[in-house]
């Protein structure tokens, strides 16, 4: 099995120019120097992100699509000290295993409705049928 390369925060937060940037998201440390011209926020965000330490709210904050999620694995060089592997959802098989696994996640999950959604475009319709019923039929009787 490959060891996985253990970082402290400090030591990671040493890497945060444009010429070596690391990122570190749910514990695990990325070296995301060669993406930073490509990063759809600019490379900006990704240097202050690397020089507040721990980028993780950062990073769910913006909503990722799971494409990027994907994407954030070939650039994972390792994991901070503090990171155990037990904590990831089904990890058996030791840190290295967990370390570099894809995120999970439930495809076939049903969304979560809340009766809002639903009463807002309710009020919409109508709010405009009464509308059109008043300036069709009302003014004209």
């Amino acid at each position: 099995m490959e060891e996985v390369k253990r970082f402290s925060l400090s030591e990671v937060t040493l890497h945060s120019s444009k010429k070596d940037c690391w990122l570190v998201i749910h514990d695990k440390v990325y070296d995301v120097t060669k993406f930073l011209e490509d990063h759809p926020g600019g490379e900006d965000v990704l240097i202050h992100a690397s020089a507040n330490g721990d980028a993780t709210d950062s990073f769910e904050d913006v909503g990722h699509s799971s494409t990027a999620t994907a994407m954030m694995m070939s650039f994972q060089i390792g994991v901070l000290d503090s990171y155990d592997a037990g904590s990831d959802a089904g990890a058996s098989a030791g840190v290295a295993a967990s370390a570099f696994a894809a995120p999970k996640t439930n495809p076939t999950a049903a969304p979560n409705y809340s009766l809002s959604d639903y009463l807002l475009p309710l009020l919409i319709l109508v709010v405009a049928t009464a509308a059109w019923y008043y300036l069709t039929v009302v003014n004209k009787a």
